[in-house]
């Protein structure tokens, strides 16, 4: 079974929306797949499918031990897609006691009749959040092209990185003592370079170093750059990925991109995923082009891709953004054309997104004015 846990580092990214419309696009494909919602503390997958009055969900199961966990799973209108929902209205959801995860990870890695299993989970790096996201070793992140949503994103692959650090270190190690008097040092840590720091390990616990060694293998985490207005916006990927080659040793690979699309509203008030409401929308394109990207995944034992796979992979996604573009011109023209669209309507539209980058800007400033702040702090010290 093929484990895809979607992931972002802050929300409004459009997580849920790639997660159901993605289960979809692999169901139709022919793989029967289960999609899964794990972002426990505000659960509404189900709103994106269009499923309504759902009784019961993962809550329920973490709170009653008499019902069965298949019992939980529901069917779709789509043949091969099924449904686990999460219950955000059950109190402490969101904090999921160790066990409760643990049990939670077996039933989702046992389930029967599944070909791909994919899961969205919650915003943000809680260590719930990082445990189910490490399910998989080629777990998905989404990202904007905004400053706050790729430092977000590094953020989350860095906690990632930590947790199999952590975990992979015997107690009482020379690896673990050094690691956690850097977690202790609070400031040291943020100015790590894990590559570094391995490399002293190496040298000083050869024991732990194989065992991270064994731990990651398998770890090669790829991204999504979704909410697009631009095709320049994808040099903002190389950014996200040459800081994690440089701070944490690790390469991501790119799936694709995904551009801002208002058809997603609609089709989120006609109360169905976008993939279903129109296929051949530009958004709902990308989508596809994705799916078919995961479909002959096949490298739990094989490791990473190599170096010459990941830069194509970073091309190919420069190349679809210059494609997807060109189409989203093109259907604006055409429903100008038709009377579809009023100039009226493409002005309203214009003035929308130019308050939303004058907002962003005010965000994209205060944010440098902090990182001009802790720097000047960290020099005084």
């Amino acid at each position: 079974m093929q484990i895809i846990p979607i992931a972002s580092g802050k929300g409004g990214v459009g997580k849920s929306l790639v997660a159901a419309n993605l289960a979809i696009a692999l169901a139709q494909a022919g793989k029967n797949v289960v999609l899964a919602d794990l972002d426990l503390g505000g659960s509404n997958l189900h709103l994106i499918l269009g499923l309504r009055g759902i009784p019961v969900g993962i809550g329920t199961w973490i709170n009653d031990p008499t019902l069965d966990f298949e019992d939980i799973i529901v069917d779709t209108d789509i043949d091969t897609l099924r449904f686990i929902p999460g219950d955000s209205e059950i109190p402490g959801m969101a904090n999921l006691k160790p066990s409760q995860k643990r049990s939670l990870i077996k039933c989702l890695m046992g389930l029967s009749r599944t070909d791909i299993l994919v899961i969205d989970l919650g915003a943000g790096t809680s260590a719930n959040t990082i445990d189910f996201f490490l399910m998989s070793g080629h777990g998905i992140i989404i990202t904007t092209p905004t400053l706050t949503a790729t430092l977000n994103a590094y953020f989350f692959l860095k906690n990632a990185v930590f947790r199999i650090l952590e975990t992979s270190f015997e107690k009482g190690s020379w690896a673990e003592i050094q690691f956690h008097k850097l977690i202790a040092g609070g400031s040291a840590l943020q100015k790590m370079y894990i590559p570094k720091f391995l490399e002293r390990i190496k040298e000083k616990d050869p024991a732990s170093y194989a065992a991270y060694k064994k731990a990651s293998v398998n770890f090669q985490p790829r991204f999504i750059f979704n909410m697009l207005e631009d095709p320049k916006d994808v040099e903002k990927a190389n950014k996200v990925r040459r800081s994690c080659q440089q701070y944490l040793g690790y390469d991501l690979e790119h799936l694709g991109v995904i551009y801002r699309d208002e058809t997603q509203d609609i089709a989120l008030a006609a109360r169905l995923p976008v993939v279903l409401y129109k296929p051949q929308s530009v958004l709902s394109q990308a989508i596809y082009r994705i799916a078919d990207k995961i479909l002959p995944f096949d490298r739990d034992e094989s490791g990473p891709l190599n170096l010459k796979a990941l830069e194509e992979s970073h091309q190919t996604a420069s190349l679809e953004a210059e494609v997807d573009f060109e189409s989203k011109m093109a259907y604006l023209q055409e429903l100008l054309q038709s009377g579809a669209l009023t100039m009226g309507d493409l002005m309203e539209t214009v003035k929308t997104q130019q308050f939303e980058i004058s907002q962003l800007k005010k965000e994209n400033l205060l944010l440098k004015s902090k990182i001009v702040k802790a720097i000047q702090a960290g020099l005084k010290l």
